[in-house]
């Protein structure tokens, strides 16, 4: 669904100012607004304003804001003119309408601001004061809400969630008056959401509609491998269901496997993060048969975490996302490549989380972790004395009873042949790894946590690109040290790393995605957000 155009208007009002700190020192009360400096004769006093808030306690959640923005008006009506409603009541209304239906989101409609913007809307009516104070805060307060829920997104504690991204912080007070302020539409300057939302969103009424006239009954995993002009009854059901989701152009009726049907099976295996074959198989089905209600909910879950991320911007930055197992390299706000990586298992899953990364390590030793001295290095040398020396590693001392060891620098090496670190409490860092053959397998949660890397040396070269003595023979040569050697980035060459959890976002060909739930968090995030 497509906003209207006064709408688009209203949106890019809100989203021309940076985001910053809610807390706001000592608004004074501008007394150079009055009704002889303003167009406007309609003014409330603060006694009202505290009634209301008083009164209506769902918005005393934003005393702060209504105190500061009417301060900063002298408590001029926003939303009035001295004649009527002013163009911004509409806009914002059309806006907040086309919001509830495409997020399905029934707490952000209230039925007493419905009825009286109906009232002031439908026609030249004659002013009446207690109503139009009514309206008046009925529409701030619910702009407040609106920008909170949109921008900033639920009221939720993220960290029991296992996400440790610092939230940004929203203006509410800012906002609206930019939006009353603005006349006319305006490019987007700091956009407030990450870019990806708006993608994603767009997905929704696709989805809205698919749910409301179609029936997903689960289908069957064919009995047997198709072959091309192979007929089947099945075959017209997953066609149509391919068509539905964008992955055939048309709504093919035939029931004959032809090569449409084999392009729009691997345009959804890639949307799936599926091996791409063009075949119909279990894991393929699966997929197919989620409901789509379900699809709807995996949507709104990552738009919320989606309200929860900084704006995307044009600076250097790293993003690793987990479920996609893909880490991607933004130069000047754009992907500048890719590549695969394993990241930690369920039961020692990656924190979610960002930093700067600082440090390039070569030829690294790996400081074996104590549970693993114990498991498996103290029952190794007491079978084989030679056990440290076979496996290129050293005892350097020992702590609490027992040895401390390491492994040298070398190709058997766990942390392979170069290490990143972004300094966190997490001890999670990137790493290369001696089992490359494990980046062919389409799940990858394999590691302790840290961030396996299929291509380390492609990240060295990007991070020292800057130094034309950093040649691709010399990072070469520094991996195959019989020694570590450790680089420090220049301050201002320190990479941020965002380590996030998505299940579902848009790609870069437009395509709508969506990843298994590896770790649960959808799961915990729906419990917070739906009401069953």
């Amino acid at each position: 669904m497509k906003f209207k155009k006064i709408t688009l208007v209203f949106l890019s009002a809100i989203i021309i100012f940076s985001c910053h700190n809610e807390a706001r020192n000592n608004v004074e009360r501008d007394t150079t607004v009055n009704p002889i400096t303003s167009f406007n004769n309609l003014f409330l006093d603060s006694a009202a304003l505290e009634r209301f808030l008083a009164t209506d306690t769902f918005f005393d959640r934003y005393t702060q804001q209504f105190s500061d923005f009417y301060k900063q008006r002298n408590y001029e009506f926003a939303w009035f003119d001295s004649g009527s409603l002013a163009e911004q009541a509409g806009n914002f209304m059309n806006l907040l309408s086309s919001t509830i239906e495409n997020l399905n989101d029934s707490s952000l409609y209230n039925e007493r601001l419905q009825q009286l913007f109906n009232y002031y809307s439908s026609g030249a009516k004659k002013i009446n004061k207690d109503s139009a104070l009514e309206t008046e805060l009925l529409l701030t307060g619910q702009f407040f809400n609106y920008a909170a829920k949109v921008y900033k997104g639920s009221d939720i504690d993220v960290t029991q969630l296992g996400w440790f991204i610092p939230r940004k912080k929203i203006d509410l007070t800012a906002m609206l008056n930019s939006a009353i302020q603005s006349k006319s539409s305006a490019p987007a300057g700091n956009d407030i959401l990450n870019s990806q939302y708006d993608q994603l969103q767009s997905f929704l009424p696709k989805y809205n509609a698919i749910a409301k006239n179609e029936s997903w009954d689960s289908l069957p995993t064919p009995d047997e491998k198709w072959k091309l002009g192979t007929k089947d009854k099945l075959i017209r059901k997953i066609k149509h269901r391919l068509f539905l989701l964008g992955d055939m152009d048309e709504d093919d009726s035939s029931k004959t496997f032809d090569k449409a049907m084999i392009e729009g099976i691997e345009s959804f295996q890639q949307r799936m993060g599926l091996s791409v074959d063009g075949e119909i198989g279990q894991k393929m089905m699966d997929e197919l048969n989620v409901p789509i209600n379900d699809r709807i909910k995996q949507i709104l879950v990552n738009l919320e975490r989606l309200r929860w991320m900084p704006a995307q911007n044009d600076s250097i930055y790293f993003v690793v996302n987990i479920p996609e197992y893909k880490l991607h390299v933004y130069d000047s706000g754009k992907i500048k490549f890719n590549m695969n990586v394993i990241v930690g298992a369920a039961a020692t899953s990656t924190v979610i989380f960002n930093g700067n990364l600082k440090y390039i390590v070569f030829s690294p030793y790996w400081n074996v972790p104590p549970s693993i001295v114990t498991k498996e290095i103290v029952p190794g040398i007491a079978k084989d004395k030679n056990y440290i020396a076979e496996h290129n590693m050293e005892i350097t001392g020992k702590s609490n009873g027992l040895p401390v060891v390491r492994q040298k620098p070398g190709a058997d090496n766990s942390l392979g042949l170069v290490k990143f670190l972004f300094p966190n409490s997490y001890d999670i860092y990137l790493h290369d790894t001696p089992n490359h053959d494990l980046f062919s397998q389409s799940s990858r949660g394999l590691s302790h946590g840290c961030i396996r890397l299929s291509n380390p040396k492609k990240i060295a070269q990007f991070l020292l690109r800057n130094d034309t003595t950093w040649t691709s023979e010399k990072i070469d040569s520094c991996m195959h040290l019989t020694k570590e050697d450790w680089v420090t980035l220049p301050e201002n060459q320190r990479v941020p790393v965002f380590i996030v959890y998505f299940t579902s976002w848009v790609d870069k060909n437009g395509k709508l995605n969506f990843r298994k739930d590896i770790y649960g968090h959808d799961a915990e995030l729906a419990n917070k957000l739906f009401i069953k």
